[in-house]
């Protein structure tokens, strides 16, 4: 029987009364559009802005946001690559600050597209989450990143074969953080994949999950839909048969042939 050492997070609901009674009743008004009254800015680098989450609903933690950009309706699959580039430089830098803090046994950081992705505004942004008690990586291993090759050169990219959740976890691998362009690249040609060509289309969601883990730098993609009963239900995860894995591998490698 696998023993899980760890306590779930802990959701201050309070916190998150108080952040939808706050929020604006009328909807064409976006918080992160407003950047004048923006508060608690750990950084600012051009339009790109850190700063803390206004509601931190996970107890014991630090919330931070990294407003990606001031274009309401962007995103990293639709970014020009100099702007995706600089977008990964500035998050990867305040994601390793946290780290070298020391403050906190983890720090996650994620990104969440669309509306079945588990996110609450468009406006394109990042999180980065030190968790104070919490161990994020206790129950990922190495075999979550480990699939059919996509592409290897400075840039490994693998479509799991042993998916977190399933069915379909793109994995982008870099060992030197010098590869951090290259790494912002692939992303953007594997998010705008799933946004406009997989699945015919009907993917309108995604999450990215970045990893620091045996010494590599991870972003793993995960196209989003309604969630399986299975993995919901009974931590099951589900993969599709590697004939359809290799298909899609197929499809994204002619993608990537001009990076």
């Amino acid at each position: 029987m696998i023993e899980h050492t760890e306590n779930p997070l802990i959701f201050n609901t309070a916190i998150n009364a108080v952040k939808y009674a706050q929020a604006p009743k009328n909807s064409q008004v976006c918080p992160f559009c407003d950047t004048e009254h923006l508060t608690d800015i750990f950084r600012i680098d051009g339009h790109k802005i850190w700063l803390k989450n206004k509601f931190p609903t996970i107890e014991h933690s630090l919330m931070t946001v990294i407003i990606e950009s001031d274009e309401h309706l962007g995103d990293i699959s639709t970014y020009h690559l100099e702007e995706n580039r600089e977008i990964f430089r500035f998050a990867f830098d305040c994601w390793d600050e946290l780290i070298s803090s020391g403050n906190y046994r983890s720090v996650l950081m994620f990104k969440n597209f669309g509306p079945h992705s588990g996110g609450t505004l468009r406006h394109p942004h990042l999180q980065i989450v030190g968790l104070e008690e919490a161990d994020g990586y206790e129950q990922i291993a190495a075999e979550n990143f480990t699939g059919v090759e996509i592409h290897q050169n400075g840039v490994e990219i693998t479509l799991s074969t042993r998916p977190i959740m399933g069915f379909v976890e793109f994995n982008v691998i870099i060992s030197d953080l010098d590869n951090v362009e290259q790494l912002a690249d692939h992303v953007h040609t594997i998010t705008n994949y799933l946004v406009n060509d997989y699945m015919n289309g009907r993917c309108d969601s995604y999450n990215l999950f970045f990893h620091h883990f045996d010494n590599r730098y991870i972003c793993k993609i995960v196209p989003r839909f309604i969630t399986s009963p299975y993995y919901i239900g009974y931590k099951i995860p589900q993969v599709n048969k590697r004939e359809k894995l290799e298909e899609i591998a197929a499809e994204l490698k002619e993608k990537l042939k001009n990076l």
